[in-house]
């Protein structure tokens, strides 16, 4: 509109730039609008091509404005008209300036779109305008205006409306941005602050069980670690991949770089490539800037591919060129980018049957077979519960806030050494913080363990006449001498003195024994006696 007022021009223009919350700004580009128009609610949405659908960013009435993230998915045919255009439309043609592609409807109901979308706003007659909104030649969104009543807006509405296009883009653009920048730098500090850890803890950690179930594992980590080929962990589901991952990239040249985790299964098809290899700014609807992908930001370290088997068969194809050229390249882009970088993978699935199955390609599962590790499950490596359940105990008395370490009793123990666990140690972990919460501090016994039922499964043992392990009885007997010693270690009326030791040989006793000892502990102990 030639005629346009340039200090109403200048007033919605300033009230579209004049926050970084587009929420708030979208309020205040309302109340200046409404000077020449009907209008009570503005809403931003931008196109969500993971969901299929349309993300609201924000919106904003004459009472204020707020920031969003709401999904309203979309029919396929809905989708399919929107993305053609294949709807009721006007272009609207500007002097030196591009066109602008506006709908007016002032009858839901009349109009397929609006009439699908009805149920999202209330009340449901109204009027609306819908302003589509291109950034460097894509489409990213639109501008949703809506006055309530019907027959509310005319072509002078749509023609005013439209010289602010450039301006809402603009704002839309910068809140996109603004969102991937701030999920950037929160995935990159992740990623330091593990690699942080990671070399803090390099020689602090022990893993619960390198002395007796997990001893292979561990040896066969050190032996792999100093080098730089791929390692494939194997086993069930929570049998602690992720841990013997952590420990090789701690005991490796890549300690000092970051420790980049992906789960595999867990990243939506539409979205791997560019999640894995970054994507250049442009390369599709809402790439607004270059983004590094898992890849890049684990140059200089270690990343580990869980869940390798989920992968689908066109991105094992560019994994396998990063294992064989130690480079990536980005969606959108040409230039191939060389990376420095440990690469860990694991699985529980049967990767041989997929490769059968030719669901899984072979030459992927040659290349990343190289240096195979079985995680045993934790029903064939029970010897290593009683020390996992002292380590689990004092972690979640912390984490909930307990006021001691409560002991476990012994026919607990044995319940807990039979039990088969098809969850392995993420199992025993959720049962030990149920039995914590149960027990209120007090002695665990088995139905703190067990709650109105027996365990599922056990593992076959032994007749009832055979012999016990001696380290079975000695803890079942110094647990029974602290019980009537209140917990009591040394000092007169202590469990040493009962037990005819000295008080060191007991502590080390019970600290092979993963019976936890200590003021707390007997605190905790004589409240249960």
């Amino acid at each position: 509109m030639s005629d346009l007022d340039p200090a109403f021009y200048r007033s919605v223009t300033t009230a579209i730039c004049s926050s970084s919350e587009i929420g708030s700004a979208l309020h205040r580009a309302l109340l200046a609008l409404r000077e020449m128009m009907p209008i009570d609610l503005m809403i931003i949405w931008v196109y969500d091509d993971a969901q299929s659908g349309l993300r609201k960013i924000a919106m904003a009435s004459e009472d204020g404005g707020h920031d969003s993230n709401e999904l309203m998915r979309l029919n396929p045919a809905t989708r399919a008209k929107l993305l053609r255009m294949d709807i009721p439309h006007t272009v609207i043609e500007r002097t030196g300036l591009n066109p602008v592609v506006m709908r007016i409807v002032n009858h839901p109901d009349a109009d397929p779109v609006a009439r699908s979308m009805k149920k999202y706003f209330m009340p449901q007659d109204y009027s609306s305008m819908v302003m589509y909104l291109d950034s460097d030649g894509k489409r990213i969104g639109t501008l949703f205006v809506r006055a309530e009543g019907t027959q509310r807006y005319e072509a002078a509405h749509a023609q005013l409306l439209a010289q602010f296009l450039e301006p809402f883009t603009l704002a839309a653009a910068n809140a996109l941005h603004r969102e991937e920048m701030i999920k950037h730098r929160n995935a990159l500090a992740g990623d330091q602050a593990h690699a942080r850890q990671s070399a803090g803890n390099a020689s602090g950690d022990r893993i619960i069980g390198s002395e007796y179930g997990l001893k292979n594992v561990i040896d066969m980590a050190r032996q792999v670690a100093t080098m730089t080929s791929p390692v494939l962990l194997r086993g069930e589901t929570g049998t602690g991949k992720d841990m013997i991952a952590t420990a090789i990239h701690r005991l490796s040249a890549f300690r000092d770089g970051p420790f980049v985790k992906v789960n595999c299964g867990a990243i939506p098809e539409a979205l791997i490539d560019a999640e894995l290899f970054g994507h250049e700014k442009g390369a599709f609807t809402g790439a607004f800037y270059q983004k590094l992908g898992f890849f890049e930001r684990a140059d200089k370290g270690t990343i580990f591919l869980d869940e390798i088997g989920e992968l689908p068969p066109p991105v094992q194809v560019r994994l396998l060129r990063v294992l064989q050229f130690k480079e990536i390249q980005r969606v959108g882009g040409s230039d191939p980018i060389r990376v420095n970088i440990r690469v860990i993978a694991a699985t529980h699935r049967d990767l041989e049957q997929m490769v059968a199955a030719k669901q899984f390609r072979e030459d992927l599962w040659f290349r990343l077979n190289v240096f195979p590790i079985f995680i045993p499950p934790l029903r064939q490596r029970t010897e290593d519960i009683p020390e996992l359940v002292s380590h689990m105990v004092t972690k979640k008395s912390r984490e909930l806030n307990l006021p001691g370490t409560p002991l476990i009793a012994s026919s607990a123990m044995k319940r807990l050494a039979e039990y088969d666990w098809p969850g392995n140690v993420r199992e025993l972990e959720n049962i030990i913080e149920r039995a914590l919460i149960l027990s209120r501090g007090k002695i665990i016994g088995i139905d703190a363990l067990f709650p109105g039922d027996a365990p599922r499964a056990t593992v076959p043992r032994p007749a009832a006449d055979a012999i016990q392990p001696l380290d079975s009885l000695l803890r079942e007997h110094i647990v029974s001498a602290l019980g009537h010693c209140d917990g009591k270690v040394q000092g007169r009326g202590g469990a040493a003195e009962a037990l005819d030791m000295n008080p060191s040989t007991l502590r080390n006793l019970m600290k092979r024994l993963a019976i936890p000892y200590g003021r707390k502990a007997g605190t905790e102990f004589r409240r249960s006696a």
